[in-house]
């Protein structure tokens, strides 16, 4: 399978999607692992330098809402990703930024005014990934019992989004004049209020941020639901979604593709980018050692309580660790897709309840893959030439001895094969993935 030629001109996207010490939930138990990492600026730091000296396309931050004890530990405490990333942006050149945000528990001016300020900041480098909250008990920290019905939280979202890229065209290209000597600041003809009217939100605008240098932020859309890729096919930039096989992301490939050029986009311009938490070794024996030497460090409390909260809160008191799945699986308002991916996971797979909480105490549903650098990089092509994917977004186990591994060791090969860039050639996101700069839609509507 090495360095499949058919491949040579098309790039892999590479992220890191960062979540505490590492994705794993015994991460911070790791011997080589800062158990204090996740409040630590100086952890990411090293982190974020890293994967810029790997040339990675970004790095991605998730966030959570709400705390639940048994939790994985990197989501007890956390910081902000929006507060983290624009430090991070004063100590990187080049690399992307990417931070989680939820549309059901924001207002559309807040997150519009924050990303287009990091677009500044990093000059050309922030990212916004869309999310609608699947964690349920957040709702209790914003005034509510539950959370607002799946296909609603979608419903709003996709509003939400539009606005937000209405208020980012507030201000077209070159409406700032700054003359010092007239005293004239700004074009009043460039610079539009929103007036959007809708169901769910009332904003007049403009901005109070000018128009960044990416033009919008790239968007990110996590979730693989029928809801999610439909609103991810019109509005987002890059898909992070979780594939279990090959399979499986050639499907979700075609599906969100045609999905694209029926919102009348191009298949290129969206990014499919699904999860995958590398394991390497000299051998793929010594990988799988590092494996087993996280997973005996998980406390089953914790993982059977992690298992519970993807399936809806499912009650496990009465069935031994060593059952299989029930048939019936309660129904849940969260993240649809995910749960729907692990249930296919343990039956496909025959796993009773304690082997599956170990399956999806480290990626969580997403790709795990095992071997040499070699080997690593290999199965990276693959999915790209059979077009399962069009990068991927990498998911380290712990850190940062995990990403630099990959940096130091499989970089280094995709390099060699034409995969990967061995410098970076833009300075913005946008440049990095291949997507072009958005016009802002009044200067669109005057020139037509």
């Amino acid at each position: 399978m090495k360095g499949l030629k058919t491949v040579e001109k098309k790039q892999i996207a590479l992220g890191v999607f960062l979540m505490g010490t590492g994705h794993h939930m015994a991460s911070w138990r790791h011997p080589d692992v800062p158990a204090d990492g996740f409040e630590d600026f100086n952890f990411y730091r090293e982190v974020a330098e890293i994967a810029e000296k790997g040339k990675l396309d970004m790095i991605f931050l998730s966030d959570g809402l709400s705390f639940h004890r048994l939790s994985h530990p990197a989501e007890l405490v956390r910081l902000d990703p929006l507060t983290l990333l624009p430090a991070l942006a004063a100590v990187t050149k080049k690399i992307g930024l990417a931070a989680t945000a939820s549309t059901t528990y924001n207002e559309p001016f807040h997150l519009a005014r924050k990303f287009a300020s990091l677009d500044h900041i990093s000059n050309g480098r922030s990212a916004w990934n869309v999310v609608t909250s699947y964690y349920e008990h957040e709702a209790s920290n914003f005034s509510k019992k539950e959370h607002l019905a799946h296909d609603l939280r979608y419903e709003r979202a996709g509003e939400f989004v539009e606005v937000v890229k209405g208020l980012w065209d507030s201000w077209e290209d070159g409406v700032l004049i700054r003359d010092k000597e007239s005293g004239v600041y700004f074009n009043s003809d460039k610079l539009h209020s929103l007036n959007h009217e809708g169901k769910h939100f009332s904003v007049k605008g403009p901005l109070n941020a000018s128009r960044s240098p990416q033009g919008h932020p790239v968007i990110v859309q996590a979730g693989s639901s029928e809801a999610g890729t439909t609103l991810a096919a019109q509005t987002a930039d890059v898909i992070f979604t979780a594939q279990q096989t090959l399979e499986g992301a050639q499907q979700f490939y075609k599906k969100v593709k045609k999905k694209v050029i029926a919102s009348g986009r191009k298949p290129d311009e969206v990014k499919i980018m699904p999860g995958v938490s590398p394991f390497i070794g000299r051998t793929e024996a010594e990988a799988k050692e590092k494996y087993e030497q996280l997973q005996d460090l998980i406390v089953s409390e914790i993982g059977l309580d992690f298992l519970s909260d993807y399936l809806g809160g499912m009650d496990f008191s009465n069935l031994s660790l060593d059952d299989q799945l029930p048939d019936e699986i309660p129904k849940t308002n969260g993240n649809q897709s995910r749960r729907k991916l692990i249930i296919e996971l343990a039956r496909r797979e025959n796993l009773t309840i304690r082997e599956l909480y170990k399956r999806i105490a480290g990626a969580r549903g997403h790709f795990t893959i095992f071997g040499t650098p070699e080997q690593i990089a290999d199965q990276l092509e693959a999915w790209i030439v059979a077009e399962g994917a069009d990068g991927f977004n990498l998911m380290p186990q712990y850190l940062p001895g995990g990403l630099s591994e990959f940096v130091e060791q499989v970089i280094p090969i995709l390099q060699q094969r034409g995969l990967f860039r061995k410098e970076y050639d833009y300075s913005t996101l946008r440049g990095h993935l291949g997507l072009l700069m958005p016009e802002s839609k009044y200067s669109a509507l005057k020139t037509r």
